[in-house]
């Protein structure tokens, strides 16, 4: 017997476990290989997902069998450039925090816009509801040192996880294998912070640690900001060679993902990446990528922007 789609849903929700992976300035852009590297990178993975075409502007919307692409409004209906710290907060609490606050505000949360994540966001509410959720980032000892002294703030993300009293994965999580660094590989944790016994991963290891992570949680969430470092630095060739890595991440993410039973989503908070033509943020949509079960991706049918997330993963995850 077929399953209508809310039952459907229904039967799925006691067991779903989400992944949220955020690629931090990320829109869908033209199909200009001049300034948009997603028309350019070869990611056969991201082709394969999308019958054939590319993560752009243009591609959005596509209902396929292993995955859906939305596109999702940014800008949330307030003047200026969407920017980092609001745009996080609204995809982690649902809040159209520009519009509340009459202003888009980043890189790092100012008192207003951390007044919004002071339950955690999704990772208060998944805890609350008695739920497993975590942070799969590990941060190295610099990280916490910086904190502690006061020289660091936190992003919105981390900030969400501390409010929540969840713990951060450390270097001795990433040692053991219990967490990924925040490029992949972990080839920066050797040769920008110096540690040079870090093990390393391949792509396609860390796509898989990603999945194999993600089980032990109701709800995960990975945070890759390499992607928005490199919009701003307008390097062609740099960003060209992020995205065909990331593909090869993707590739051993989906060998090793539950396609039946588990959804993950990618997102993110402003564009950036997809114009290589300006240094700054971009008012293009972001990309809402979903890959799993289909009634798991038809849930989010009419989310047209990064407000709409929030209350589709508690929905499906059944959190308040």
């Amino acid at each position: 017997m077929v399953l209508a789609l809310p039952a459907l849903l229904i039967s799925l929700k006691a067991n779903m476990r989400i992944l949220f992976l955020f690629l931090d300035g990320v829109g869908l852009g033209a199909d200009d290989v001049e300034i948009n590297p997603f028309a350019a990178a070869q990611m056969p993975a991201l082709t394969s997902l999308l019958g054939g075409g590319r993560l752009l502007a243009s591609g959005a919307p596509f209902l396929g069998p292993k995955a859906d692409l939305l596109r999702l409004d940014a800008g949330l209906g307030v003047p200026g450039l969407p920017q980092s710290a609001t745009g996080q907060a609204v995809l982690l609490t649902g809040e159209n925090v520009p519009a509340h606050l009459g202003y888009h505000y980043g890189p790092k949360p100012n008192p207003e816009v951390a007044r919004f994540l002071e339950d955690g966001g999704l990772f208060g509410r998944v805890s609350r509801a008695g739920k497993r959720a975590a942070l799969l980032n590990a941060y190295p000892p610099a990280y916490f040192a910086g904190i502690s002294s006061g020289k660091r703030l936190y992003s919105a993300i981390p900030l969400a996880v501390a409010r929540a009293s969840l713990p951060f994965f450390t270097q001795e999580d990433l040692l053991a294998g219990r967490a990924i660094s925040a490029d992949f590989t972990a080839a920066g944790w050797r040769e920008r912070l110096r540690l040079p016994g870090t093990p390393l991963l391949t792509p396609s290891q860390a796509g898989q640690r990603l999945a194999d992570l993600a089980r032990s949680f109701d709800f995960s969430f990975f945070e890759y900001w390499m992607s928005d470092y490199a919009g701003h630095q307008q390097d062609m060739p740099a960003a060209l060679a992020l995205l065909e890595q990331f593909d090869s991440v993707l590739a051993g993410l989906l060998e090793a993902w539950d396609m039946d039973n588990d959804l993950f989503l990618l997102t993110s908070d402003h564009g950036n990446l997809e114009d290589l033509s300006t240094r700054r943020h971009t008012p293009n949509p972001v990309p809402l990528l979903l890959v799993g079960p289909p009634a798991a991706r038809r849930a989010f049918a009419g989310v047209s922007s990064l407000a709409g997330v929030a209350g589709k993963i508690s929905q499906l995850l059944e959190v308040n």
